[in-house]
């Protein structure tokens, strides 16, 4: 007897179509899982077998093969359990064969026969609709998650005896429904707020000039400057998540198996700060099953590296990629995988090992090779990736007894929603670019072109310090946002002489 049971699986963040075929021949009781099974998957045999048994089904007394197709590719996890089980049930004849047709199956197997979530739901519902499956069972718990697919018939449930109840029309189970545009309504969970920060005027405008373009900053300063502060509030003041945002960043937290059980949708920007012992896998991705790492958990969201020099040198070069061009390409020997990472860099670091130096005081104790070998640390191509670089001073005791702290965040991020659409409208030509930190070639040619004025101005800049290319390119970004916060239709001398002056460290190295 033969039956064919349809089901999915994520390579990468790719996911794929897997027949399940379930075959029952004479001969010595065996269970076979073929179809590169790996680890968790050729587990499922005894799951499968205890969930039949406690949930009032015997096991097939045959040879009983399992295939997985296509069968060149590798099959990781436990969702496979389900759609496994369904087959044995209908190849025995438990259920009629056809009832499974136009319908795909996922879910892991407790032994006592109850459904437990699985990860990467959404892409793999996703695939579900586009090869024509019309109703996707899956576990409850998983269901709301799948609901974001438009389109296809979701169906929870808490064990596997409900699913044959419902395939052999006893009982139906419900069809689960999820608004988008509701649940990015309620969100709102309020954060830090930037009127707690005390003082500290330029690293605040150098934080809204971030949100409004997407820039990467860099924050220089001593221990207790507040650098992390101001890095915790910087998701606070970007503009909300739109929906094709959301389903992206929900798509990336679903195959990492980040997404809080039950929960459907992401619906505030990420913000990801791994200690700098994380290794280069954990930052870029990688690992068997690959899964993604900080750098795509942060998609549109922030990615705050404290401590940025204590990083690993290879962990650190990693990230030139992605600041380019929003996505990773991980090349391993089954393949090439690319995952996304358009986020937004926010980086600290000490000026000098005791991260004294500068300060005003007489407490650092490190010589000038010291410093040099510490900021050495950060390469000069990585260095030229980030736009916005600030020293951010120690915080006066009257500054700290204020009782004023500034602007709140929903102030600044109205006005950091008013530049981002400028920008929306201005790019609206271009899907992939959002925001004028993502600017190429020509959007660069085409809307950040200096008047003569400005070009003397960024000429004798460029001749003092010795910008290069891309820092210059990045410069002219970090001043059309400017003008786009001012409401500005053309970058002025004004604009391009305050960006210039987000360059600290290289006006240093000159």
């Amino acid at each position: 007897m033969l039956a064919n049971v349809m089901s999915s699986a994520v390579d990468g963040l790719d996911p794929l179509m897997v027949r399940v075929e379930v075959h029952l021949a004479s001969g010595l009781p065996t269970f076979t899982v073929v179809g590169l099974a790996q680890g968790a998957v050729r587990e499922g045999r005894e799951r499968v077998t205890a969930a039949l048994r406690n949930s009032g089904f015997d096991l097939p007394h045959r040879r009983i093969t399992v295939n997985l197709a296509p069968a060149d590719v590798r099959k990781e996890g436990a969702a496979f359990d389900l759609p496994i089980a369904v087959g044995l049930l209908a190849a025995g004849g438990v259920i009629r064969p056809t009832c499974p047709e136009r319908h795909a199956f996922l879910g892991e197997l407790g032994l006592d026969g109850r459904l437990r979530p699985v990860s990467g739901v959404l892409p793999m519902a996703a695939r579900c609709l586009e090869a024509g499956v019309g109703t996707l069972v899956l576990p409850a718990e998983n269901a709301r998650e799948a609901a974001l697919v438009t389109g296809l018939r979701i169906l929870g449930a808490h064990s596997l005896e409900d699913v044959v109840r419902h395939l052999a029309g006893s009982t139906s189970l419900a069809t689960t429904r999820v608004d988008i545009e509701r649940l990015l309504h309620e969100s709102g969970k309020a954060g830090p707020d930037l009127s707690d920060v005390r003082g500290q005027g330029a690293a605040k405008r150098a934080l809204e000039i971030a949100a409004a373009g997407a820039h990467n900053l860099l924050l220089v300063g001593p221990p207790g400057a507040g650098k992390t502060m101001l890095a915790r509030r910087l998701p606070g003041i970007l503009p909300p998540l739109t929906a094709a945002e959301a389903l992206e960043t929900t798509r990336v937290h679903s195959v990492a198996g980040r997404l809080r059980c039950g929960g459907a949708l992401v619906t505030e920007r990420p913000f990801r700060a791994p200690h700098h012992t994380v290794s280069d896998a954990g930052l870029a991705g990688g690992g068997t099953p690959l899964r993604p790492g900080e750098m795509s958990l942060a998609h549109h969201g922030v990615l705050f590296l404290d401590e940025l020099a204590e990083y690993k040198r290879n962990a650190l070069e990693a990230l030139r990629q992605p600041m380019e061009e929003g996505t990773i390409r991980l090349s391993r020997a089954r393949g090439s995988f690319r995952l996304p990472a358009r986020f937004v860099l926010v980086a600290a670091m000490n000026p000098c090992p005791c991260g004294y130096f500068g300060d005003g005081t007489d407490r650092c104790v490190c010589d000038p090779g010291h410093v040099r070998r510490y900021r050495g640390r950060v390469s000069g191509p990585l260095m030229d990736r980030i736009d916005l670089q600030l020293h951010v001073p120690p915080v006066s005791f009257e500054m700290l007894d204020a009782t004023a702290g500034g602007e709140p965040s929903h102030v600044v991020r109205d006005r950091v929603a008013q530049a981002r659409q400028l920008q929306l409208n201005r790019f609206r030509s271009r899907p992939d670019v959002s925001a004028n930190a993502h600017m190429g070639p020509g959007e660069l040619r085409r809307w950040c072109r200096p008047a003569r004025p400005v070009a003397r101005m960024l000429q004798h800049a460029v001749d003092r310090t010795g910008l290069s290319a891309r820092a210059y390119h990045r410069v002219l970004k970090v001043a059309r946002t400017i003008a786009d916060l001012a409401g500005a239709e053309d970058v002025a001398l004004e604009h391009a002489a305050e960006a210039v002056q987000y360059r600290s460290l290289d006006r240093e190295q000159s």
